[in-house]
């Protein structure tokens, strides 16, 4: 029996009812939330040590609430239930931070497959346990995700609330490149009406920020053709 704790945040009660039910057979706690916005409180308050969300969801979607908890808990694995199977969706829920996509109709033996394979990623991982846990490093630059404060050279850095959450999405997905319109999902929302443009501003202020050459970046480069990637 595992013990460990899972959140499933799902607004179809029958869904809702069947994953309570067979999760707990397998040895997990489990806490179920018919909203995003419940979903989030009870995220954000207990840490369980998985999420399982609908993207599809009342109050607060399902994308909109891993974008919410990846500003404060970039490590938590999280998994997508959704009867959307479209690659757009699964695009912008993995560019998200989500960890895995299962699309509806699907097969419990295959869900309890993924919950578990992100489990053992996850521990296999080591995340750390307290404040030590919300501190990113780079370079001379030091990001506290729990305080929302960016040091250079331990000199603090001006950033504006959305400046601060793309460098924390970037920090979290080392690695990675993300083309203009996922950076514009992932930290301003699917509902946001703006141009790609606008992720190229920001870029270049981050850069500034951090000291990272214009011509030459080091640490947020640009993938020509694509996006960015972030080498962390």
């Amino acid at each position: 029996m595992s013990g460990e704790r899972i959140l499933v945040v799902e607004d179809d009660p029958n869904i809702l009812r069947g994953l309570d039910l067979n999760l707990a057979m397998e040895g997990y706690k489990v806490r179920t939330a018919a909203d995003g916005e419940e979903g989030l409180r009870i995220a954000r308050t207990e840490r369980p040590d998985l999420l399982i969300v609908d993207v599809m969801l009342p109050r607060l979607g399902g994308l909109e609430l891993i974008r919410e908890l990846r500003k404060e808990d970039p490590g938590m694995p999280i998994l997508i239930l959704s009867a959307k199977g479209q690659e757009a969706d699964k695009v912008a829920g993995l560019a998200l931070g989500a960890d895995d996509y299962v699309v509806k109709p699907f097969g419990l033996k295959e869900l309890l497959a993924r919950i578990g394979a992100a489990l053992r990623r996850h521990r296999a991982g080591g995340a750390p346990t307290g404040p030590a846990r919300q501190l990113k490093h780079f370079g001379d630059v030091e990001i506290d995700l729990g305080e929302r404060r960016v040091t250079v050279a331990g000199v603090v850095a001006t950033l504006t609330a959305r400046e601060f959450d793309l460098l924390a999405f970037f920090v979290a997905h080392p690695g990675r490149v993300y083309s203009r319109e996922q950076l514009t999902r992932a930290v301003w929302g699917s509902l946001y009406i703006g141009t790609e443009r606008t992720v190229d501003n920001f870029v270049a202020r981050l850069r500034a920020h951090i000291g990272d050459d214009a011509d030459r970046p080091r640490w947020l480069e640009t993938v020509r053709g694509v996006g960015y990637r972030f080498n962390g």
